[in-house]
């Protein structure tokens, strides 16, 4: 097993007991909410029909089982995930929340997936494009998602920079389990440089510490969040 497939591995590991353990959106795991910046999005689309959102590594839904109910009759949400656990959970939460028509589902590799030229109105990616093979990857994933956006679409990233993973008990640096993990600067210069042309509606860097299970162990992640909103401009050729 090469690296990428043994960190593929343990993040199955990891989120299919989340998501075996925690309902979504009840209290005692990140699931409980949608993050905030993705739903402060919305809004811009309020008065728009025919929206067409993307969620690049969807999980259970808990930013499109949102998004759908706000644009249920409007559109429609395509979520995309790697892990069939997440989009077979998806499949039932969409059924309780009544938002089943409003999302299609697709179980892909989010660097395999194909995404639409223009095909998409907002364009969200929320803890995953760090999990992609390499920073070649990842520059590629980013050109496809700025190709497939409309104008004045919204790409809504949230991607983790500087991660460190420490071992609790024996207070010892791990292996970082993800596959891309550039440094904050780095990541900054590489999103304006990818989205040269757009404007910058939201870019802030969140340090964050909280513990997750690996091997039956308590470990540390720490994380210099990046959030990273744009907007594809009118004049964008």
């Amino acid at each position: 097993m090469d690296r990428i497939e043994y960190i593929r591995h343990k993040e199955k590991e990891y989120h299919d007991a989340c998501y075996d353990n925690y309902k979504l959106f009840e209290k005692g795991s990140w699931l409980y909410r949608p993050v905030k910046t993705v739903m402060e999005q919305l809004p811009y689309f309020k008065e728009k029909t025919n929206i067409r959102v993307l969620d690049i590594g969807s999980g259970v839904g808990r930013n499109s089982i949102p998004i759908a109910k706000g644009i249920k009759g409007r559109g429609e949400v395509v979520c995309v995930d790697l892990l069939s656990s997440a989009t077979e959970k998806l499949n039932q939460y969409r059924k309780e929340y009544d938002v089943e028509e409003v999302i299609k589902l697709e179980t892909v590799d989010i660097e395999d997936y194909s995404i639409e030229k223009e095909g998409f109105d907002l364009i969200i990616a929320v803890s995953a494009l760090e999990h992609v093979a390499s920073e070649t990857v990842f520059d590629k994933v980013i050109k496809n998602m700025a190709k497939g956006t409309r104008k004045n679409g919204i790409n809504c990233i949230i991607v983790n920079s500087e991660v460190e993973e420490i071992d609790i008990a024996e207070n010892k640096k791990l292996d970082v389990m993800m596959e891309v993990n550039m440094k904050t600067d780095e990541m900054l210069y590489k999103l304006n440089r990818l989205y040269e042309g757009w404007e910058v509606r939201k870019q802030l860097v969140k340090p964050l510490k909280y513990t997750i299970t690996r091997d039956e162990k308590d470990v540390l992640l720490q994380t210099n969040a990046v959030t990273y909103v744009v907007r594809k401009c009118d004049d964008f050729w």
